[in-house]
Protein backbone atom coordinates (compact mmCIF):
# COMPACT_ATOMS: atom_id res chain seq x y z
CA UNK A 1 0.00 0.00 0.00
CA UNK A 2 1.34 3.61 -0.82
CA UNK A 3 -0.08 6.84 0.51
CA UNK A 4 -1.00 9.29 -2.33
CA UNK A 5 -2.12 11.94 -0.10
CA UNK A 6 -2.92 12.52 3.85
CA UNK A 7 -7.04 11.58 3.21
CA UNK A 8 -6.75 9.14 0.44
CA UNK A 9 -4.51 5.54 0.23
CA UNK A 10 -3.83 4.07 -3.19
CA UNK A 11 -3.81 -0.09 -2.82
CA UNK A 12 -1.42 -1.64 -4.91
CA UNK A 13 -1.28 -5.35 -6.05
CA UNK A 14 2.46 -6.47 -4.73
CA UNK A 15 2.60 -8.65 -7.98
CA UNK A 16 0.95 -7.20 -10.93
CA UNK A 17 1.37 -3.75 -9.51
CA UNK A 18 -2.56 -2.84 -10.53
CA UNK A 19 -3.98 -0.07 -8.21
CA UNK A 20 -7.57 0.66 -7.38
CA UNK A 21 -10.17 -0.65 -5.85
CA UNK A 22 -10.18 -4.55 -6.86
CA UNK A 23 -7.09 -4.74 -4.88
CA UNK A 24 -8.70 -6.16 -2.06
CA UNK A 25 -6.77 -9.87 -0.89
CA UNK A 26 -4.73 -9.20 1.78
CA UNK A 27 -2.05 -12.15 3.18
CA UNK A 28 -3.86 -13.72 5.77
CA UNK A 29 -0.68 -14.42 8.09
CA UNK A 30 1.16 -11.10 8.00
CA UNK A 31 -1.45 -8.26 6.85
CA UNK A 32 1.68 -6.39 4.97
CA UNK A 33 1.04 -6.82 1.33
CA UNK A 34 -2.65 -6.87 -0.82
CA UNK A 35 -3.35 -8.71 -3.95
CA UNK A 36 -6.31 -7.87 -6.99
CA UNK A 37 -7.05 -11.55 -6.63
CA UNK A 38 -5.80 -15.36 -5.67
CA UNK A 39 -3.63 -15.86 -8.50
CA UNK A 40 -1.71 -12.88 -8.03
CA UNK A 41 -1.32 -14.04 -4.41
CA UNK A 42 -0.19 -17.79 -5.39
CA UNK A 43 2.07 -16.45 -7.94
CA UNK A 44 3.52 -13.46 -5.62
CA UNK A 45 3.95 -16.48 -3.13
CA UNK A 46 7.51 -17.55 -3.59
CA UNK A 47 8.94 -14.21 -3.37
CA UNK A 48 7.16 -13.14 -0.36
CA UNK A 49 7.34 -15.96 1.65
CA UNK A 50 10.77 -15.09 3.91
CA UNK A 51 9.26 -11.51 4.44
CA UNK A 52 5.99 -13.00 5.50
CA UNK A 53 7.29 -15.48 7.87
CA UNK A 54 10.14 -13.26 9.35
CA UNK A 55 6.79 -10.58 9.89
CA UNK A 56 4.47 -13.39 11.61
CA UNK A 57 7.34 -14.48 13.77
CA UNK A 58 7.58 -10.16 14.88
CA UNK A 59 4.02 -10.54 15.41
CA UNK A 60 4.23 -13.46 17.33
CA UNK A 61 6.87 -12.35 19.99
CA UNK A 62 4.70 -8.86 19.94
CA UNK A 63 1.96 -10.64 21.56
CA UNK A 64 3.81 -13.29 23.48
CA UNK A 65 6.09 -11.12 25.16
CA UNK A 66 3.24 -8.45 25.91
CA UNK A 67 2.68 -7.94 29.34
CA UNK A 68 -0.34 -10.39 30.44
CA UNK A 69 -3.20 -9.22 32.55
CA UNK A 70 -2.70 -8.37 36.12
CA UNK A 71 -3.72 -10.68 38.57
CA UNK A 72 -7.39 -9.97 39.78
CA UNK A 73 -7.96 -8.48 43.41
CA UNK A 74 -9.91 -11.19 46.14
CA UNK A 75 -13.25 -9.90 46.29
CA UNK A 76 -13.05 -9.46 49.90
CA UNK A 77 -9.70 -7.82 51.00
CA UNK A 78 -9.05 -6.14 47.66
CA UNK A 79 -5.51 -6.76 47.62
CA UNK A 80 -4.28 -8.97 44.84
CA UNK A 81 -4.13 -12.26 44.55
CA UNK A 82 -1.23 -14.77 44.96
CA UNK A 83 -0.01 -16.45 41.99
CA UNK A 84 1.25 -19.66 43.89
CA UNK A 85 -2.07 -22.15 44.36
CA UNK A 86 -1.84 -21.86 47.88
CA UNK A 87 -1.94 -18.24 47.94
CA UNK A 88 -5.92 -18.56 47.22
CA UNK A 89 -8.75 -20.86 47.01
CA UNK A 90 -11.52 -21.70 44.34
CA UNK A 91 -15.18 -21.32 46.13
CA UNK A 92 -17.29 -24.04 44.44
CA UNK A 93 -20.38 -22.37 46.48
CA UNK A 94 -20.10 -18.87 44.41
CA UNK A 95 -17.84 -19.07 42.31
CA UNK A 96 -15.22 -16.71 43.87
CA UNK A 97 -11.29 -17.00 43.93
CA UNK A 98 -10.88 -16.14 47.72
CA UNK A 99 -7.42 -15.26 49.15
CA UNK A 100 -5.48 -17.69 51.64
CA UNK A 101 -6.07 -14.67 54.38
CA UNK A 102 -9.61 -13.84 54.05
CA UNK A 103 -10.19 -17.55 53.75
CA UNK A 104 -8.62 -18.41 57.05
CA UNK A 105 -9.94 -15.34 59.06
CA UNK A 106 -12.97 -15.65 61.21
CA UNK A 107 -16.34 -14.92 59.55
CA UNK A 108 -19.51 -12.80 61.10
CA UNK A 109 -22.71 -12.69 61.10
CA UNK A 110 -24.92 -9.50 60.65
CA UNK A 111 -24.81 -9.01 64.57
CA UNK A 112 -21.12 -9.05 64.34
CA UNK A 113 -20.49 -12.81 66.19
CA UNK A 114 -18.37 -14.94 65.13
CA UNK A 115 -19.49 -17.57 63.22
CA UNK A 116 -18.44 -21.07 65.01
CA UNK A 117 -18.55 -23.21 61.38
CA UNK A 118 -16.62 -22.91 58.53
CA UNK A 119 -18.26 -20.69 55.87
CA UNK A 120 -17.47 -18.59 52.77
CA UNK A 121 -16.37 -15.39 53.26
CA UNK A 122 -18.56 -14.30 50.66
CA UNK A 123 -21.22 -16.00 50.33
CA UNK A 124 -21.89 -17.53 53.54
CA UNK A 125 -21.98 -20.76 52.67
CA UNK A 126 -21.31 -23.43 55.65
CA UNK A 127 -18.46 -25.43 53.74
CA UNK A 128 -17.64 -29.24 53.84
CA UNK A 129 -15.71 -30.38 55.81
CA UNK A 130 -12.73 -31.15 54.05
CA UNK A 131 -11.71 -27.28 53.93
CA UNK A 132 -10.50 -27.91 57.48
CA UNK A 133 -8.71 -30.63 56.51
CA UNK A 134 -11.00 -33.23 57.80
CA UNK A 135 -11.99 -35.63 54.54
CA UNK A 136 -15.04 -38.17 54.50
CA UNK A 137 -16.64 -39.64 51.89
CA UNK A 138 -19.99 -37.25 52.83
CA UNK A 139 -17.36 -34.22 52.22
CA UNK A 140 -15.95 -35.11 49.15
CA UNK A 141 -19.71 -35.68 47.44
CA UNK A 142 -20.39 -32.40 48.80
CA UNK A 143 -17.32 -30.66 47.53
CA UNK A 144 -17.87 -32.33 43.75
CA UNK A 145 -21.82 -31.47 44.07
CA UNK A 146 -21.09 -28.15 44.64
CA UNK A 147 -18.18 -27.99 41.64
CA UNK A 148 -20.73 -29.87 39.03
CA UNK A 149 -23.44 -27.34 39.52
CA UNK A 150 -20.52 -24.41 38.57
CA UNK A 151 -19.84 -27.04 35.79
CA UNK A 152 -23.52 -26.82 34.81
CA UNK A 153 -23.39 -22.94 34.76
CA UNK A 154 -20.21 -23.20 32.55
CA UNK A 155 -18.13 -21.90 35.12
CA UNK A 156 -14.61 -22.12 33.38
CA UNK A 157 -13.02 -22.25 36.54
CA UNK A 158 -15.22 -25.03 38.05
CA UNK A 159 -14.53 -27.19 34.85
CA UNK A 160 -10.75 -26.36 34.91
CA UNK A 161 -10.97 -28.01 38.45
CA UNK A 162 -12.66 -30.49 37.78
CA UNK A 163 -9.90 -31.45 35.79
CA UNK A 164 -7.76 -31.70 37.95
CA UNK A 165 -9.37 -33.38 40.47
CA UNK A 166 -9.60 -36.32 37.49
CA UNK A 167 -6.15 -35.98 36.87
CA UNK A 168 -5.37 -36.99 40.31
CA UNK A 169 -8.05 -38.71 41.09
CA UNK A 170 -9.05 -36.16 44.10
CA UNK A 171 -12.18 -36.29 46.08
CA UNK A 172 -13.60 -39.60 45.42
CA UNK A 173 -13.15 -39.20 41.79
CA UNK A 174 -11.56 -42.06 39.86
CA UNK A 175 -8.25 -41.12 38.07
CA UNK A 176 -9.09 -39.98 34.46
CA UNK A 177 -6.80 -38.32 32.33
CA UNK A 178 -8.78 -38.36 29.34
CA UNK A 179 -11.93 -36.99 31.19
CA UNK A 180 -9.31 -34.24 32.54
CA UNK A 181 -7.91 -32.94 29.06
CA UNK A 182 -11.92 -32.92 28.09
CA UNK A 183 -12.43 -30.65 30.88
CA UNK A 184 -9.26 -27.99 30.39
CA UNK A 185 -10.02 -28.21 26.87
CA UNK A 186 -14.02 -26.98 27.14
CA UNK A 187 -12.52 -24.65 29.99
CA UNK A 188 -10.03 -22.98 27.47
CA UNK A 189 -12.68 -22.57 24.79
CA UNK A 190 -14.68 -20.85 27.52
CA UNK A 191 -11.82 -18.41 27.67
CA UNK A 192 -9.74 -20.07 31.26
CA UNK A 193 -6.52 -19.35 29.28
CA UNK A 194 -4.57 -20.45 32.61
CA UNK A 195 -5.97 -24.55 31.93
CA UNK A 196 -3.73 -24.48 29.05
CA UNK A 197 -0.84 -24.63 31.35
CA UNK A 198 -1.94 -28.10 32.73
CA UNK A 199 -2.95 -28.70 28.71
CA UNK A 200 1.05 -28.26 27.86
CA UNK A 201 2.55 -30.07 31.07
CA UNK A 202 0.50 -33.26 29.50
CA UNK A 203 1.95 -32.97 26.19
CA UNK A 204 5.06 -32.84 28.24
CA UNK A 205 4.95 -35.45 30.38
CA UNK A 206 3.16 -37.86 28.07
CA UNK A 207 0.09 -38.02 30.80
CA UNK A 208 -2.96 -39.28 28.61
CA UNK A 209 -1.22 -38.05 25.50
CA UNK A 210 1.78 -38.66 23.38
CA UNK A 211 4.66 -36.52 24.30
CA UNK A 212 4.79 -33.56 21.94
CA UNK A 213 7.24 -30.90 23.04
CA UNK A 214 6.10 -28.50 20.67
CA UNK A 215 2.16 -28.86 21.64
CA UNK A 216 3.62 -28.15 25.01
CA UNK A 217 5.17 -24.99 24.17
CA UNK A 218 2.39 -23.96 22.54
CA UNK A 219 -0.14 -24.38 24.95
CA UNK A 220 2.49 -22.65 27.69
CA UNK A 221 2.56 -19.72 25.14
CA UNK A 222 -1.21 -19.40 25.02
CA UNK A 223 -1.21 -20.04 29.05
CA UNK A 224 1.44 -17.58 29.52
CA UNK A 225 -0.19 -14.75 27.14
CA UNK A 226 -3.36 -15.03 29.71
CA UNK A 227 -1.30 -14.54 32.50
CA UNK A 228 -0.41 -17.61 34.07
CA UNK A 229 3.14 -17.45 35.74
CA UNK A 230 3.59 -21.00 35.90
CA UNK A 231 3.43 -21.56 31.94
CA UNK A 232 5.50 -18.27 31.86
CA UNK A 233 8.60 -19.78 33.89
CA UNK A 234 8.46 -23.19 31.74
CA UNK A 235 8.68 -21.32 28.63
CA UNK A 236 11.96 -19.51 29.99
CA UNK A 237 13.33 -22.78 31.40
CA UNK A 238 12.42 -24.02 27.77
CA UNK A 239 14.36 -21.32 26.23
CA UNK A 240 17.42 -21.57 28.59
CA UNK A 241 17.74 -25.14 28.17
CA UNK A 242 18.03 -24.26 24.21
CA UNK A 243 20.51 -21.59 24.81
CA UNK A 244 18.44 -18.70 24.07
CA UNK A 245 19.50 -16.57 26.97
CA UNK A 246 17.30 -13.56 25.26
CA UNK A 247 14.35 -14.95 24.95
CA UNK A 248 14.74 -17.20 28.42
CA UNK A 249 15.54 -13.42 30.17
CA UNK A 250 12.16 -12.01 29.17
CA UNK A 251 10.09 -14.89 30.01
CA UNK A 252 11.83 -15.12 33.62
CA UNK A 253 11.57 -11.38 34.01
CA UNK A 254 7.47 -11.50 33.31
CA UNK A 255 7.24 -14.20 35.70
CA UNK A 256 9.31 -12.30 38.54
CA UNK A 257 6.89 -9.70 37.82
CA UNK A 258 3.61 -12.32 38.41
CA UNK A 259 5.47 -13.74 41.55
CA UNK A 260 7.54 -16.36 40.43
CA UNK A 261 10.40 -16.86 42.61
CA UNK A 262 11.85 -19.84 41.07
CA UNK A 263 12.15 -17.59 37.95
CA UNK A 264 14.19 -15.02 39.90
CA UNK A 265 16.26 -18.14 41.21
CA UNK A 266 16.76 -19.17 37.54
CA UNK A 267 17.89 -14.76 36.71
CA UNK A 268 20.32 -15.40 39.53
CA UNK A 269 21.92 -18.43 38.34
CA UNK A 270 22.21 -16.46 35.24
CA UNK A 271 24.08 -14.51 35.94
CA UNK A 272 26.55 -16.22 37.69
CA UNK A 273 27.19 -18.16 35.11
CA UNK A 274 27.48 -14.62 33.12
CA UNK A 275 24.55 -14.85 30.55
CA UNK A 276 23.02 -12.15 31.94
CA UNK A 277 23.85 -8.61 33.56
CA UNK A 278 24.30 -7.59 37.20
CA UNK A 279 21.35 -5.04 35.82
CA UNK A 280 19.07 -7.45 34.90
CA UNK A 281 19.53 -9.44 38.61
CA UNK A 282 18.99 -6.10 40.21
CA UNK A 283 15.39 -5.34 38.39
CA UNK A 284 14.79 -8.24 38.91
CA UNK A 285 15.32 -8.56 42.74
CA UNK A 286 13.35 -5.14 42.60
CA UNK A 287 10.27 -6.30 41.20
CA UNK A 288 9.93 -9.46 43.13
CA UNK A 289 10.08 -7.69 46.11
CA UNK A 290 7.55 -4.80 44.11
CA UNK A 291 4.96 -8.12 44.00
CA UNK A 292 5.69 -9.18 47.50
CA UNK A 293 4.45 -5.17 48.95
CA UNK A 294 1.86 -5.81 46.32
CA UNK A 295 0.10 -9.13 47.79
CA UNK A 296 1.60 -9.61 51.66
CA UNK A 297 -0.76 -8.98 54.15
CA UNK A 298 -0.82 -9.58 57.78
CA UNK A 299 -3.78 -12.02 57.81
CA UNK A 300 -2.21 -14.10 54.81
CA UNK A 301 0.94 -14.30 56.76
CA UNK A 302 -0.89 -15.78 59.64
CA UNK A 303 -2.67 -18.37 57.23
CA UNK A 304 0.68 -19.30 56.14
CA UNK A 305 2.00 -20.13 59.26
CA UNK A 306 -0.94 -21.88 60.90
CA UNK A 307 -1.09 -23.86 57.24
CA UNK A 308 2.50 -24.72 56.50
CA UNK A 309 1.46 -23.78 53.24
CA UNK A 310 3.64 -20.52 51.79
CA UNK A 311 1.60 -18.46 49.04
CA UNK A 312 4.61 -16.47 48.14
CA UNK A 313 7.00 -19.03 46.41
CA UNK A 314 7.72 -21.40 43.65
CA UNK A 315 8.92 -25.09 44.37
CA UNK A 316 10.45 -26.59 40.83
CA UNK A 317 12.29 -25.54 38.10
CA UNK A 318 9.32 -26.98 35.45
CA UNK A 319 5.77 -26.24 37.31
CA UNK A 320 3.42 -28.75 37.20
CA UNK A 321 -0.33 -29.36 37.49
CA UNK A 322 -1.83 -26.46 39.45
Amino acid sequence: MSNTSTSETTLVCANCGKEGSEVTNTCNKCKMVMYCNAACKKRHRHKHKKECERRVAELHDEKLFKQPPPMEDCPICFLRLPSLMSGSTYMACCGKMICCGCVYAPVYDHEGSVIPEKTCPFCRTKFPRRINRIRNRSSDEKWIEMTNKRVDMNDARAIHSMGVYYSNGLYGLPQNMAKALQLWHRAAELGHALTYCNIGVAHMAGRGVEVDHNKAKHSFELAAMGGDVEARHNLGYMEWQAGNMDRALKHFMIAVKGGNLRSLDNIKEMYENRQTTKDDYAKALQTYQAYLDEIKSDQRDKAAAANGSPYYGMPSKLQLMH
